[in-house]
């Protein structure tokens, strides 16, 4: 008796060719650095970000530290606009000793730029972060001679951000607790960054003002000289009490470049566990929304150390 075999449905078709180990391992590589790639890539964007509004933000709470310090929350002219001030003479005063860094000096208002913010002492990252910086070693502001202050331009509350748009005549005024100075533009020019002759002592009674130029680039520097025009030794700020906050939240947090890398180390094994993690879950996404506020974190405190790296001025 002839037992007739059951059909096969894969009888006659070839069975495909086994692809190559090679192949497969260098296909699995590539999908793995197009993964790094683009993780590296949204983790950029989110340090651009991070550079134009959360250093806004912070440089917003340092602000609000420092104006209860002198009690700067009005205006320089204690709520009237600066254009309807009534100032005498230009009248200078005289020199005091050089405040601790940090610690505000005084209310610089620019009406044209819509500029309103408490200036520190010191043109340090450190420093600039909290807002425009005053010269070390130049005539604190309504002292006689050059006073220097510079500003950042595109970050941390981008303060300069429209220098370029003032012209001669232009008032600038200064509040500190001996009076409010007021000066008028005079020029304005684009100088080399090694060009620090603009902040070197003047016979008459001036105001430089210094920024980096182009915007986003540290590559030349926007100088803006103002002469003192009038003051107002009754309006003045509160003296600056010292205390803990006079350097704003950011004081406590001022990291090198090995923490940097530390942090940046520990951001990359939070996404590594993170991702390990979901291969071994059934339900993947759980591993990330734990991870979330941690990544979120350590990530926050990178980007600020990252960016206390990078070249002042921007």
């Amino acid at each position: 008796m002839t037992t007739t075999p059951e059909p096969d449905a894969e009888l006659g078709q070839p069975e495909p060719a086994p692809e190559p180990s090679g192949t497969t391992n260098g296909t699995r590589a590539a999908a793995l650095v197009g993964k790094v790639l683009i993780g590296l890539g949204l983790l950029l964007l989110a340090f651009v970000v991070f550079e134009l509004l959360g250093t806004t933000y912070l440089q917003g709470r340092h602000q609000d530290a420092l104006r209860a310090q002198i009690g700067a929350a009005a205006p320089a002219t204690h709520g009237a606009t600066p254009e309807h001030v009534v100032v005498g003479p230009p009248t200078t005063v005289s020199p005091a000793a050089p405040p601790p860094a940090g610690s505000p000096v005084a209310v610089i208002e620019i009406p044209k730029i819509s500029l309103n913010q408490v200036v520190v002492e010191g043109t340090g990252e450190a420093q600039l972060e909290l807002g425009p910086g005053h010269y070390v070693g130049t005539p604190l502001p309504g002292e006689a001679g050059n006073v220097g202050i510079a500003g950042h331009r595109t970050t941390w509350g981008r303060p300069f951000y429209n220098l370029d748009q003032l012209v001669s005549g232009d008032p600038i005024y200064l509040a500190t607790s001996r009076g409010t100075f007021v000066y008028r533009v005079v020029w304005s020019r684009v100088v080399a960054p090694t060009d620090v002759g603009v902040l070197d002592a003047t016979p008459t009674d001036v105001l430089t003002l210094t920024t980096c130029n182009p915007r986003y680039s540290a590559a030349q520097r926007l100088v803006v000289r103002a002469e003192l025009s009038g003051t107002d030794e009754t309006l003045r700020l509160r003296p600056h009490t010292p205390s803990a906050a006079a350097t704003g939240h950011a004081a406590t947090f001022q990291p090198g470049l090995l923490e940097t890398i530390a942090l940046g180390l520990l951001v990359a094994l939070l996404l590594l566990g993170a991702w390990l993690g979901a291969r071994r879950l059934s339900r993947p996404w759980l591993a990330y929304l734990i991870a979330a506020p941690f990544v979120a974190v350590s990530l926050f405190f990178f980007f600020v150390a990252l960016s206390a790296q990078l070249p002042a001025g921007y």
